[in-house]
């Protein structure tokens, strides 16, 4: 019985670590990918190697938080299996509604939940992660803001990242041990920005590691007759992989193809943003999803570049009549040789166009569904660990 329970729960694990990696693999190596700068299949690989790296390392870390801290009592094998099946339920909601609910709120919502049909729930660690979540999407936010009123546009004009046809290096075989040298047509610009492109995607993917992979992992930690924390994390890491090598193929397209009309630069100060924030909590054992602070930066990062020519208190008061977030507006770029004005000055119309993408009623939107999701998990958690406290 006791193996059947478990093999349910690793099948519910990989499940949910399968999903994981066709979303998080998309946000990750999306920009890379529509810039031609790596293949998919090379993208998934190399995702899967540093979300292994950051679920060893920083995500155990989390792990603690979600296996142990959350409730006073360890989880048994039957509810951590439970937990595993709200955790899915909760992202078939975020995708029937088209909105990135974040899987690390929905666990703890489980978990939560579980806590309070039980009487285990340990308030004072679950107010310090609620706490950190209203904190981090406006750190993000304004984070952002700075970045696009002031430092992307000066980088902007100083960097350009482009690919160049042909192979960005080759093999030199002229001499006796065969070389690499830079490819026909890349110039040491090219090469630079090109590195620095992928080890923000590396860093990114392990940001999502630690704070995915205990998502998959945690609940089958910790328990009677569970796994213990190595394997999990094996676990998690392969169905993350799994679910980057097929799923994530598709969503890479999508969001490389979305991002394409945003410069690649923008999309690098969005990813080092968020991952920092993300690997910082994740280091603190705060269980904090990447969706939320990458959504909130790339709010913060539009509203501040197409905010320039006006004050801080014009913008949070002007109307707006887009109806929706259009990724496509989130930066406008100068013209070649045109230099951004001074804050203040009035910008060119393919800037003054992105002031309309600071949307209340689009935020509200996703906001609106980060609390829901987590509190269905948790409601529902609730009444069915209340209904059958014997699985508990």
């Amino acid at each position: 019985m006791v193996e059947t329970v478990l093999l349910v729960g690793v099948v519910a694990s990989i499940f949910v670590g399968f999903n994981i990696g066709g979303s998080s693999t998309g946000i990750t190596w999306g920009p890379s990918v529509g810039a031609g700068i790596v293949t998919k299949t090379t993208a998934a690989a190399v995702m899967t190697f540093f979300v292994f790296f950051g679920g060893w390392t920083v995500g155990r870390n989390v792990m603690d938080t979600l296996s142990g801290g959350i409730i006073t009592t360890d989880l048994t094998l039957t509810a951590g299996v439970g937990v595993l099946f709200f955790i899915g339920l909760g992202m078939l909601i975020a995708n029937v509604f088209g909105v990135p609910v974040p899987t690390s709120m929905t666990t703890v919502g489980a978990i939560a939940g579980l806590g309070l049909a039980t009487g285990t729930l340990n308030y004072e660690t679950i107010a310090g992660i609620v706490s950190w979540w209203i904190v981090t999407p406006i750190i993000g936010l304004w984070i952002g803001v700075l970045i696009g009123r002031y430092i992307y546009p000066w980088v902007n004009r100083r960097v350009q990242i482009e690919k160049s046809e042909g192979p960005l290096l080759r093999l030199d075989r002229r001499g006796t041990i065969p070389t690499p040298t830079l490819g026909p047509n890349t110039t040491g610009q090219e090469f630079i920005t090109t590195a620095v492109v992928l080890v923000i995607g590396c860093y990114m993917a392990f940001s999502a590691g630690a704070s995915n992979v205990p998502n998959a992992a945690a609940p089958l930690v910790g328990t009677a007759s569970g796994l213990d924390a190595d394997t999990a994390i094996v676990v998690a890491t392969l169905a993350i992989g799994l679910g980057g090598f097929t799923i994530a193929r598709r969503t890479m397209d999508s969001v490389g193809g979305e991002l394409s009309d945003i410069p690649l630069l923008a999309a690098l100060f969005v990813m080092v943003t968020a991952s920092t924030i993300t690997t910082l909590l994740s280091w603190a054992g705060i269980p904090i999803s990447l969706v939320m602070a990458t959504v909130m930066t790339i709010v913060g990062i539009g509203w501040g570049r197409a905010t320039r020519p006006i004050t801080v208190r014009e913008a949070v008061t002007r109307d707006v009549e887009n109806p929706e977030i259009e990724l496509g507006a989130i930066v406008a770029e100068e013209q070649a040789g045109e230099t951004a004005p001074e804050i203040g000055e009035p910008e060119s119309e393919a800037v003054l166009h992105g002031a309309d993408l600071f949307n209340p009623r689009a935020i509200i939107k996703y906001v609106s569904m980060w609390i829901i999701g987590p509190s269905m998990s948790t409601i529902l958690a609730y009444a069915f660990f209340s209904i059958l406290p014997g699985v508990a």
